[in-house]
């Protein structure tokens, strides 16, 4: 079994490594610097199994620049390209998945090419008819970040979404047979469907991150215990103790930019709960804006840009929605940051000296608490109420 993989970001690290384990497989980045780390056995992003796999197990991996050599003969072929939110078209760039999909099919028109990037509802039926092939199917991913490789390996479910279901089936057994879980749920849809599901879930999620801020929000300010109630709800099983921890906002890669698009899927469906999803995240950050700024800070400290402990990821982070505001407002904001290579961020100084910048604060704005912080919990500004992820 031959395998292609496209993207070395998250997605697709974790699953060329996985399934390196196991078959030969070419993965293809185009990024200089990542190339230099993969060819070194060195990972280009943070993830604990991704790190040892790389640099302990046997692994039938081999780098290319270059797609086209890497994708000759090869049974499947993975896409886990880029696919951000563009706020002007109101749907996901997609032209990233449109250049491999094209180049793969005149070079090995053979060749089966799952698409785990996400996607706007309709585009695998779309992109089908439009490169002339009955190759092309999806298949959801549901990663962590920081924790890709373990999902993967022990995956909550394995979906695909084909017209051709022995094909489906023949790559849910590709993932099964590569990772450590055993009796993985799978399930085989039309690729419209599982388009649907990635959005859904994602969704959801948010869902559950925009009604415990709400609640914290109602909290904060009545002056009631936000952990007491939301300890209460969750003691009723069928809403549960998890994912329950107030925030800034949903943020990262995938929640703020899955929601807007399923928002823009729904234009001609009678819908209400969806958008609100979207606006909650909005009103949650003005309203934590404006609660910092009650404090009349001269300076306010960003503790972090990352969106989670363990994670090298900036991107979508919700403080960066607290920070702007905050700035919009003409208060001076410094940033503790010790991943960022620039001295500025957004025009505002990076310290890497977290001792000085406890010091320059008035105000430290943290999304979670950390034990950095310890010393200056008078200073600290944090919605976080049980202390982890």
């Amino acid at each position: 079994m031959k395998i292609c993989v496209v993207g070395a970001g998250y997605v697709g690290l974790s699953l060329a490594v996985m399934l390196s384990a196991k078959y030969n497989v070419n993965l293809v980045e185009i990024s200089e610097q990542k190339l230099k780390l993969l060819q070194q056995r060195k990972s280009p992003i943070r993830d604990e199994y991704i790190e040892k796999y790389l640099a302990e197990k046997e692994l039938d991996l081999n780098i290319f620049s270059n797609l086209a050599e890497a994708v000759k003969g090869a049974d499947f072929a993975i896409v886990a390209t880029p696919t951000n939110y563009d706020p002007h078209l109101n749907y996901f760039d997609v032209s990233s998945v449109d250049a491999v999909v094209e180049q793969i099919t005149g070079i090995s028109p053979s060749t089966y090419i799952a698409v785990k990037s996400t996607l706007p509802v309709g585009y695998t039926e779309e992109a089908s008819k439009r490169f002339s092939t009955d190759h092309l199917f999806f298949s959801p991913e549901f990663l962590r970040e920081g924790k890709a490789l373990y999902d993967n390996l022990y995956p909550s479910r394995i979906i695909v979404g084909a017209k051709d279901t022995g094909v489906g089936r023949k790559f849910a057994d590709l993932l099964k047979s590569a990772a450590l879980r055993e009796d993985v749920e799978t399930l085989i849809m039309e690729p419209t469907e599982a388009e649907s599901v990635k959005l859904f879930a994602n969704t959801y999620l948010a869902m559950r991150v925009a009604y415990f801020n709400e609640l914290d929000t109602y909290a904060a300010t009545k002056g009631l215990d936000t952990g007491r109630i939301i300890e209460g709800v969750c003691l009723d099983p069928r809403i549960g103790n998890f994912y329950n921890n107030p925030s800034f906002g949903y943020g990262g890669y995938c929640l703020p930019k899955d929601t807007r698009q399923l928002l823009a899927n729904y234009s001609s469906v009678p819908s209400t709960l969806i958008k609100a999803i979207v606006d909650s995240n909005t009103v949650r950050k003005d309203f934590v804006a404006a609660d910092i700024l009650k404090r009349n800070p001269k300076v306010v400290g960003i503790y972090r840009l990352v969106m989670k402990s363990g994670s090298d990821n900036f991107r979508s982070s919700s403080i960066q929605g607290i920070m702007k505001r905050i700035k919009a407002k003409g208060i001076e904001v410094v940033v503790y940051e010790p991943m960022m290579k620039e001295d500025t961020f957004f025009n505002s100084r990076v310290e890497r000296d977290l001792a000085a910048f406890k010091k320059m604060s008035d105000v430290i704005v943290s999304n979670r608490m950390s034990d950095d912080l310890a010393d200056v919990t008078d200073k600290v500004y944090t919605r976080d109420i049980f202390n982890h992820d």
